[in-house]
């Protein structure tokens, strides 16, 4: 089937079952113009919990699907490919991390939102990329603080904030394997280019980066700033937008250690394609479901975040 008719196809079978599609700002171009709303995590939660459409579909990882179920156990969601997991989500399992927030039980644990339905019932708080260093702030300044899974944006944190969490010791594949040398190869190439880098990268990254933040932060420096060229280290997926929201600037993808690419991409967020898209609203599966008592203990967590995002307006 052709791209336009997946796309004509797409769209009504959209309006016939009354389906919202959400896609994170990682998915491909084609995924992202059929998407009714794009977003990073956190907007991805808040357009989640307000839809009013019968149906969602959920164009990004495992977990995206579990957050909206939980915040919709009333609607059907579904995800193009049900295997489009997370590495970060992945190296962190319940068992293991109950474990560890057992070992200190006068410890708030503060959950990164790449983590999966389990574990956000284990937590107290669940942050965003975009949120977690002003929620972390907002805490008491004697409280004890677990912090997972990324152990990376944990140790940014801490830093930022002169907190002393206790952080488990997960990564993401894309962000913990950017080139430092290559990036620096570019920066020569590129003298007056700025580095962006999304939290999730290690430190010796972050202290080159001309900019640090989550991939809706990313966009908006680069939107406001007068440089006409940014070396971008995060999920290769996000420099489309960047790039339609700014046709005269220049974006380039920071490379991974592996010489063979020129650009570092989540091959769990590019399982999901139109055509993958396209059967998932025909057919109405892959359908995400969550076991009901998990639901309730995860929902606090997360519409905390909510709650304290529209508070102090993050």
């Amino acid at each position: 089937m052709s791209k336009e008719k997946l796309i004509r196809n797409i769209d009504a079978l959209k309006r016939a079952k009354n389906a919202v599609i959400l896609a994170h700002y990682y998915q491909d171009p084609d995924i992202q113009d059929v998407a009714d709303f794009v977003g990073d995590s956190l907007a991805l939660a808040q357009w989640a919990s307000e839809v009013s459409a019968d149906v969602i579909v959920l164009c990004g990882v495992h977990f995206m699907g579990e957050t909206a179920k939980i915040l919709n156990p009333e609607k059907r969601v579904f995800v193009p490919d049900l295997n489009a997991g997370c590495s970060l989500a992945e190296s962190c399992p319940a068992g293991a991390f109950e474990e560890f927030i057992n070992a200190y039980p006068d410890h708030i644990v503060v959950s990164y939102v790449n983590t999966s339905a389990a574990v956000k019932a284990l937590t107290d708080i669940v942050v965003t990329s975009s949120n977690a260093r002003q929620i972390v702030e907002i805490l008491p300044k004697d409280a004890k603080i677990i912090f997972g899974p990324d152990k990376n944006l944990g140790d940014y944190i801490n830093k930022q904030t002169g907190r002393k969490m206790l952080l488990w010791e997960g990564v993401c594949h894309v962000h913990a394997q950017f080139s430092v040398d290559r990036i620096l190869d570019l920066k020569r190439k590129y003298p007056g280019a700025l580095l962006l880098a999304h939290p999730e990268c290690p430190e010796y990254l972050l202290v080159i980066a001309d900019h640090i933040g989550s991939t809706s932060a990313l966009l908006r420096f680069a939107a406001k700033s007068d440089c006409k060229q940014f070396i971008v280290a995060t999920e290769a997926g996000i420099l489309y937008r960047m790039r339609k929201e700014n046709p005269d600037k220049e974006f380039i993808p920071a490379p991974p250690e592996d010489a063979t690419c020129a650009c570092n991409e989540c091959f769990y967020m590019k399982m999901n394609t139109l055509e993958k898209l396209y059967l998932c609203l025909k057919n109405e599966t892959p359908e995400i479901l969550v076991d009901e008592r998990v639901r309730v203990d995860a929902i606090k967590p997360i519409g905390r975040m909510l709650e304290i995002s529209e508070l102090y307006g993050l």
